[in-house]
């Protein structure tokens, strides 16, 4: 359980550091694609995330900014993102793991272009 409650913290201050923790921010348009809601999260992400709250027949790109708009679904791909590829992380924290990860991609943990997101995350915890 408090494993569980400190990773909600940490999405809360992963939300904020990406959006200032708006939940209505919508797509905005980033490195040239698009980034969806609080947790600014792409399409790729959404995909290696397992898609979730995709419903059949439904194209991956209306699930991906429908979930990425909705907290609660874009709080569970940023946990499956994580889930996948905490492996990598094994050196650090689960929250800064998640946030590294999140930031950087699979291999987030081992880049140092990193370092400032998660100085930023970690101070909004």
């Amino acid at each position: 359980m408090a494993e569980s409650q400190n990773l909600d913290k940490c999405l809360e201050a992963i939300a904020k550091q990406e959006s200032g923790g708006n939940k209505d921010i919508g797509c905005v348009m980033d490195k040239g694609s698009l980034s969806c809601g609080p947790f600014q999260i792409k399409l790729p992400y959404y995909k290696d995330a397992g898609e979730p709250g995709r419903l059949p027949g439904q194209s991956v790109e209306d699930a991906w900014k429908n979930c990425a708009n909705d907290y609660s679904c874009a709080a569970t791909t940023v946990k499956n993102y994580f889930d996948r590829y905490q492996h990598k992380c094994p050196e650090v924290s689960p929250c800064e793991a998640m946030a590294r990860l999140h930031n950087g991609g699979p291999n987030g943990c081992s880049k140092p272009a990193t370092d400032a997101y998660w100085n930023g995350v970690n101070d909004k915890l």
